[in-house]
């Protein structure tokens, strides 16, 4: 028996033992006081238990967030190294825009499985990307090989800001859809109850146009 279990036991022998040995209450309400005082103690002691963590549920999503996390820092790190402005903007915007995602993942791990190629392809690419430009650019290179390259990855990274923008959304579109049905129901019910007119939502919506 777990220690929960016995300590719950021990309380609800308790409440048992003093109405029914100590007051001479009869055996069925004494019963009945000792088992409601065992599911009470189950209750309370159920809200005492450890919450496990991440890294005690799923190790390998753990150790693929922290990566993700030092990878997306290294890009946080060179951005302001970058001398293109355009190219700076964007790499701006999808550190942040991965810092988003990793959080989402770290509150619902189970969304994580719809986009492992951001993680194990697209992040340590993009990482990997923004080293090599800050270095060729700090070097000065001017061949045609070295120019090429840049404008490639000034490309790059306009794409790819816009590619983890639409992963992002991917993540929430579960939610917004059990959002949308929400309201929609409890539409449907203002309606029924004759609380609301049946455009009254609508006339609300637009209001501001």
């Amino acid at each position: 028996m777990k220690n929960k279990e016995i300590a719950s036991a021990v309380v609800g022998s308790a409440f048992f033992a003093v109405p029914y040995a100590a007051l001479s209450i009869a055996l069925a309400p004494s019963l009945v006081i000792g088992a409601a005082a065992f599911g009470a103690s189950e209750l309370v002691l159920s809200s005492f238990k450890k919450k496990e963590t991440l890294k005690e549920t799923n190790n390998s999503l753990y150790k693929k967030i922290n990566l993700a996390k030092k990878q997306n820092a290294s890009i946080l790190e060179l951005i302001p190294q970058i001398e293109n402005e355009d190219t700076r903007k964007n790499l701006n915007e999808i550190n942040e825009t991965i810092d988003k995602i990793i959080k989402v993942i770290e509150k619902e791990p189970k969304k994580a499985s719809s986009i492992n190629n951001f993680f194990d392809y697209y992040l340590p690419v993009i990482s990997k990307i923004t080293s090599r430009y800050d270095e060729i650019e700090n070097q000065r290179l001017i061949s045609k090989e070295g120019k090429a390259f840049m404008s490639k990855a000034d490309k790059m990274t306009e794409e790819t800001l816009s590619a983890f923008k639409k992963i992002l959304a991917s993540l929430y579109e579960e939610d917004i859809m059990d959002a949308d049905a929400e309201m929609k129901i409890y539409e449907t019910m203002l309606k029924a109850d004759g609380i609301v007119e049946d455009d009254l939502l609508k006339k609300g919506s637009n209001k501001d146009e």
